[in-house]
């Protein structure tokens, strides 16, 4: 039997009181730093017969605080979706999701409150795994400390963890992984997420230009700051057959046929047609191919999405996908 998977947009839960093991940050990526704190988390759960469970923000704190200050320039941007992220720590058998909104009332929550109402009220905490550094309530006034002497008092246990470090003893961050998307450093953000980049999303109607090019396309919505670098790709679709299909993808603004300035991911399927509206894929990045280009004509921009497949082509037939 499947474990059960809750997703709790306000505490206290509305449908149990079941004690809870938490860790508490972003996730955003959950790379394999990530990975190994939820699998702690899962097993010392296990241990204690209660439900592991992951606290995080929306919007990021940073974000907040940036858009607050009127700084947008330090609105980081996002490795993951919340759907793909969700995803993942179902994978890692997380039971209890909590996206607690990060809004003016929470950064204005003194540090005793944000342990009360959240962690002992909202989650029944029994044990609780934050950084070293981990900071909460107004002014960041909360610590490690202070979550001490508050498990003494309502009896959860509290323990901290160090960097997690990859196999050359560099730390494996979401900034890392930011930083590696947006050179277009695949292999990068795949040694540091432990597996290839991957963007989920239903498939929507667009332009329908691309059919009239000869190269029809599967149009998706990603984040408004997708961590990715804007540019030509190769990909592989996932979920629109019984295997992986074959494809180049265009992820930016599209400035050659759109001044919207709203990102869009469309693929292009090699040598495959598919009724893929409405329905829900996942797309693996593989290879960096080329910048987002603004073409003076069609023809300019046909030549190049012609390259662009025959790239693609060259590339799957290489590795014998």
């Amino acid at each position: 039997m499947k474990p059960s998977f809750s997703i709790y947009r306000h505490l206290p839960r509305h449908d149990t009181r079941g004690a809870s093991a938490v860790t508490i940050g972003n996730f955003d990526g959950v790379h394999r730093g990530h990975q190994a704190i939820l699998r702690r988390v899962v097993n010392e759960a296990a241990q204690r017969d209660i439900a592991p469970t992951v606290m995080t923000f929306q919007p990021h704190p940073r974000a907040f605080f940036a858009q607050r200050g009127q700084r947008p320039e330090l609105v980081p941007t996002q490795i993951s979706s919340l759907r793909d992220k969700a995803w993942a720590m179902q994978r890692l058998q997380i039971r209890q999701l909590v996206l607690q909104r990060f809004n003016q009332q929470l950064a204005d929550m003194p540090a005793e409150d944000f342990i009360e109402k959240l962690l002992v009220q909202g989650l029944q905490t029994r044990w609780l795994l934050v950084g070293e550094d981990f900071r909460y309530g107004h002014k960041r006034m909360g610590d490690v400390a202070l979550l001490r002497r508050a498990g003494q008092r309502h009896g959860f246990e509290v323990e901290t963890l160090s960097d997690v470090v990859d196999e050359h003893g560099y730390r494996i961050s979401s900034s890392e992984v930011r930083t590696a998307l947006a050179v277009g450093n695949l292999e990068r953000a795949e040694r540091l997420l432990g597996h290839t980049y991957r963007i989920s999303g239903h498939v929507i109607h667009g332009q329908k230009l691309g059919r009239t090019l000869g190269y029809p396309t599967l149009n998706i919505r990603v984040p408004a700051l997708c961590a990715a670098r804007s540019g030509v790709y190769v990909v592989r679709a996932h979920g629109l057959a019984d295997q992986a299909l074959n494809g180049v993808a265009s992820l930016g603004v599209r400035p050659t046929i759109s001044d919207s300035g709203r990102i869009m991911l469309e693929v292009h399927l090699l040598d495959r047609r598919v009724d893929a509206y409405g329905k829900l894929t996942q797309i693996e990045f593989l290879q960096y191919l080329r910048d987002e280009e603004k073409f003076p004509d069609l023809p300019a921009m046909i030549a190049a999405i012609d390259n662009d497949a025959q790239s693609a082509r060259d590339y799957f037939a290489l590795h014998g996908l």
